[in-house]
């Protein structure tokens, strides 16, 4: 079955953990309990969660990302040659502290066996059983680039950048060909390496460390994303949320898609585009001037997940027709701005806070798209 985007109302990923998701990965980590007696307590929350998302009118299900502690580090530490570490790593969100967690490359980077696919396969049973046949299983992964230009460590590639661009490639391709195999029908990578690009001090800072100017290191981004997903099969829908951080309700940077804008509207192979839009932190809509391939969608993260407060419903309509002057309506969608517990720490909201939240996403869009 093809999945057509858009999902006029979709969503990041991840939500709020609960408190028996909270109490039994504490009590694992004091070693009260055993790695199966943790499964145990995730499946049943995810269930739960499962049932939550189909009672309040999602179409897209996730997982939450309940058995993660992070959005990407779990996933890419899951590969082969890549290592999950304690670091000295000092947080660069504005205001909060998160834990000195990275990865680091030990190895060749590929692909085989992730524990990951049967985290897949336990969402998708889910949805068959308690859906009704109009909602999709949807998974999310860190993009290529979270790998290829986000590790600490250079053990096995000694500097050989292109190397590991190269095999992170080929075991992405591998990725997303046995999550297809598992019935994988709609993937999103999520993407944080773009934030390089949103301010001038930033891109700075990245043609200093790539040693390349910053038409080449965003060349070298759109390559990597675009040969990971160049084999994907026709009927999978790939997708890709662009970030600017997301911790405790705190964020990394500030800037607008200006630089970016060609590279990620027009040259990015991917079917949608879930893009920050919830304050001026994100810039104006200028960029999606650049829209330029009609089978792509935009999801404009016009609600924030960080904060409790509704916005204006009628000033989210009239935003959505701002962006819609540069983007035809029928390719326009909406959705929170990011997930709503990247970590596994949360925004800081409530539970009932969350789902009027979605729920607020969905009465709009069913309003706009009716």
């Amino acid at each position: 079955m093809a999945i057509k985007l858009p999902l006029k109302a979709d969503h990041v990923g991840s939500f709020l953990r609960t408190e028996p998701i909270k109490e039994a990965r504490k009590a694992f980590a004091n070693g009260e309990i055993d790695q199966a007696a943790l499964k145990a307590v995730e499946d049943q929350e995810i269930t739960k969660l499962v049932q939550k998302e189909i009672e309040v009118g999602l179409k897209a299900i996730t997982d939450g990302e309940f058995r993660r502690s992070w959005w990407h580090l779990d996933f890419l530490s899951g590969l082969d040659g890549v290592e999950f570490f304690e670091t000295e790593y000092v947080s660069n969100f504005k205001g909060a502290k998160t834990k000195n967690n990275a990865i680091k490359v030990t190895g060749k980077v590929d692909f085989n066996n992730h524990y990951m696919i049967e985290h897949f396969q336990f969402l998708k049973e889910a949805v068959e059983q308690y859906g009704d046949g109009t909602q999709v299983a949807k998974f999310a992964i860190p993009s290529p680039n979270m790998l290829a230009t986000r590790m600490q460590g250079d053990e096995y590639y000694n500097g050989d950048k292109e190397a590991l661009l190269n095999d992170t490639v080929t075991a992405y391709q591998k990725a997303i060909q046995a999550f297809y195999d598992a019935g994988c029908r709609y993937l999103q990578l999520d993407d944080t390496s773009w934030i390089d690009f949103v301010s001038e001090d930033r891109i700075k800072a990245v043609e200093e460390k790539e040693g390349k100017k910053v038409d080449e290191i965003i060349n070298d981004r759109v390559r990597c994303l675009n040969e990971a997903i160049a084999n994907k099969p026709e009927d999978m829908l790939i997708t890709m949320h662009i970030c600017r951080g997301n911790f405790r309700s705190t964020y990394i940077a500030s800037g607008g898609y200006d630089q970016i804008s060609d590279a990620i509207f027009d040259q990015l192979n991917v079917d949608g585009l879930f893009l920050e839009y919830d304050d001026k932190r994100s810039g104006d809509f200028e960029p999606l001037k650049s829209f330029g391939q009609n089978n792509k969608v935009v999801v404009l993260g016009l609600i924030t997940s960080k904060f409790p407060e509704l916005e204006d419903p009628e000033n989210i309509k009239t935003r959505i027709k701002e962006a819609s002057q540069y983007i035809p309506l029928e390719n326009l969608a909406l959705s929170p701005q990011c997930g709503f517990s990247s970590t596994e720490e949360g925004n800081v909201l409530t539970e009932e806070d969350q789902w009027n939240k979605i729920k607020h996403v969905i009465k709009i869009a069913e309003s706009v798209w009716a």
